[in-house]
């Protein structure tokens, strides 16, 4: 959590290697490797994904075909056999049902003409199948309404399951009472300034990023 400027999508995107930033010093150990070593596919292959905060729009590229391609690289780097079309509709059918998706998502292009809310529940359904070991949500919760926030949030918290980790980006205590935190951190001109419970969320809900500094 933090002002807006305060660093946090910088963060996110230093990290899954976006070309417009240059790492000049310091480092990101992911899985025992070298993070800052290593090309933006090679990090998503290892397990690493970030759901953007505004999602793009690809015409031309239908839903299907986009995400069992991003299945197949992550079977290949795992040394697992490949799905065919059939056998990708039968392993992504439940994670449509635990997202609560319409299926008619899967004929749309990727993102086109799909509403904010849409988007972001996309997003959840291309982590669902890339199965990520660390997943990077920045402001998943931007332009969700009620109903779609409890259903993006039961499937995150379900894709968190075991040791994978999860960041999430937020300025809401609403997806923190459905996605509940072990940590919280505070983020200020790009420095972690503060770190504990979600105790510091509700502070800042009530008192806003004064009330942090006393």
């Amino acid at each position: 959590m933090g002002k807006n400027g305060s660093g946090k999508s910088t963060l996110t995107k230093v990290l899954v290697g976006h070309p417009a930033y240059e790492v000049t010093s310091g480092s990101a150990t992911f899985k025992g490797e070298a993070l800052f070593e290593m090309e933006p596919e090679e990090r998503a292959r290892s397990g690493l994904f970030l759901s953007f905060q505004s999602p793009i729009e690809v015409p031309g590229v239908s839903n299907t075909d986009f995400l069992r391609m991003m299945c197949n690289e992550r079977r290949k780097a795992r040394g697992e056999e490949e799905l065919d079309p059939l056998e990708f509709y039968g392993y992504l059918t439940p994670k449509l049902e635990a997202l609560n998706m319409d299926p008619s998502f899967l004929t749309r292009n990727v993102n086109e003409g799909f509403s904010g809310g849409e988007k972001k529940r996309n997003e959840i359904l291309q982590l669902a199948v890339m199965e990520s070991e660390m997943s990077i949500l920045d402001e998943i919760d931007s332009g969700l309404d009620v109903d779609a926030l409890r259903d993006v949030a039961k499937a995150v918290n379900l894709l968190r399951q075991g040791d994978k980790g999860l960041l999430l980006i937020t300025h809401y205590q609403r997806l923190l009472d459905a996605i509940h935190p072990n940590f919280v951190h505070i983020m200020q001109k790009g420095q972690i300034v503060q770190t504990g419970g979600v105790e510091i969320a509700t502070q800042l809900e009530e008192g806003g990023f004064a009330s942090l500094a006393q």
